[in-house]
Parts: C-alpha cells; structure tokens; sequence
C-alpha cells in the first residue's frame, strides 16, 4: 500500500470528485501531496483531512489556481518545479463540460473549456514532462472520458476535447515509451462528482446503477498508469459498451449519443454553475 512512499503527486481539479479521490488513494499508496484547483476552502479542509488521518506522515501543499485561464499552467509549474518542488506523479484532472447545443452556450465559456480541459492539460505535460525525462522517471494520468469515442450532440467541444485528450496521451506514451515516464488516460463513466450539476445536466433514475464511485474510478486509473498501460476505460460496462462502439458506424454513434445528451439526460434551467 506504501509503494509510492517518498514520491510527491500534483492533482489538479483536486477538491472535489475524481480528483479528491486521486488525492485520498494517491495518500493511501503514500505519495505526499500538491493539491490544485480554485477552492481553497475546499483544498484546505481535504488537506486537513488526510494529515489528520495519516498522522502526518505524507506532506500535503496547496496551491489556490484557476487553471482555465491563460498563463495559469505555467505559473503552477513556477510553484512547484520552479522553486525546486519535485513532481513525480502528475494528475491531470481538472476539466469540465456544459451541456447545450453548441451555437447556445456563450464563447467565452466554451473558451475557457477548452483551455481548462486541453491546453493547460497539454502545457502541464510539457512543463513537467521535461523535467521527468531529464529525470528519466515520472508518471503522467490525464482523464479524459468515454465521451472521446464518439461525436457527442449537445456536449460537442467536451467530446472532441476528450478525444483529443485521449489521442494526445497515447501519442505521448508512445514518444516516451524508452523512457523511464509513463503516460496513461484515463477515461470514466459516469461517475458519482459534481460534474453533472456543473455541466447543467440531471441524469435520469435509469443511469444511477451504472454510476462508480470516485474513488473506485481513481484506483482503476492508478493501477493503470502504475503498472504501464496507455489507456484505460472506468468499468467492465463501459470497457464493453466502448468495444462494441467500434462496430457502429459513426452516424449512428453520433446520433445515439446525441438522443442521450439531447433527450434522456434533462439540462437545468438558467445558465449553470460558472467554471
């Protein structure tokens, strides 16, 4: 349980769903602690929660960054490798969608998406990539979603940004395969997280009993990208459900998913949760 004991993990999107659960497992397995994400109530009161609960044996920092805006990536980087922090495990988590027809959602927020979910994710990769192949050793986990396997009506920039997320970190494995660095994707289902509420959706009853929990989710994507693998899906269902997309033609995909987002999953008054 303490193989990652003496490393340090950078979890961004860390204070709430599958990121806190990284955070918790990443504890677990005895890997001290760089928790990122804008709340910093929240970041502290996790912070709290595991020095309490591990009796300060693994060290937790907190870093209070809004990750999708510009700049952002670097200046994470500046706060950790920059001033001589070691970051051997690097957990890109933080994302996030919103759920409406394409032309409908405001451009500055499908901008922001973008930056959040792809380039800070890919300059996170970059930043701390260098400084673990200089090293010939690290770990690099982006979460993606099954939502990268199909065009997806109604979540149009989220899915394509998750595929690019997906395609990206395969690519990377490959270029640092011999290497000492490991890449993984990780990509879920749905998954029992605020995302829903933040991206204006209410799931239907039917769903709930395909739903993980956050932390199950993270220890499936950690055993995956410690013991090697590029790519992995959340779940036996999912894994199924993806394997037998591949035999659909893409017009149908698209239209099934879109009959998902568009009509079974009900989107909430209002503008939504901001980012």
């Amino acid at each position: 349980m303490n193989m990652l004991t003496g490393k340090t993990a950078l979890v961004t999107g860390a204070s709430s769903g599958i990121g806190e659960a990284m955070a918790r497992e990443l504890a677990a397995r005895g890997a001290n602690l760089v928790l990122a994400a804008r709340r910093r109530d929240r970041l502290e009161a996790l912070a709290r929660e595991i020095d309490t609960e591990y009796q300060s044996r693994v060290a937790v920092h907190v870093v209070v960054i809004d990750l999708a805006a510009p700049g952002a990536a670097r200046r994470l980087f500046d706060e950790t490798e920059g001033v001589g922090q070691r970051i051997d495990i690097l957990i890109n988590n933080a994302g996030t969608g919103y759920n409406d027809l394409f032309l409908n959602i405001p451009w500055e927020r499908t901008a922001q998406q973008m930056q959040l979910n792809m380039v800070a994710l890919t300059e996170l990769s970059y930043l701390f990539g260098q400084c673990m192949r200089r090293r010939n050793e690290g770990y690099i986990l982006n979460v993606s979603s099954i939502g990268a396997y199909a065009p997806c009506p109604y979540f149009a920039t989220y899915a394509a940004g998750k595929a690019y997320v997906r395609n990206f970190s395969e690519a990377l494995s490959a270029e640092l395969a011999d290497t000492g660095v490991r890449v993984c994707c990780l990509c879920p289902g749905v998954t029992e997280t605020e995302f829903h509420l933040n991206a204006n959706q209410e799931l239907p009853p039917a769903v709930k009993w395909v739903t993980m929990s956050a932390r199950r989710c993270a220890r499936i994507g950690l055993d995956a990208l410690l013991s090697g693998r590029r790519n992995v899906i959340s779940g036996y269902l999912n894994s199924l459900a993806m394997f037998l997309l591949r035999f659909v033609p893409t017009r149908l995909s698209t239209a099934l998913y879109g009959f998902v987002m568009g009509r079974l999953v009900r989107r909430l008054p209002g503008p939504g949760p901001t980012l």
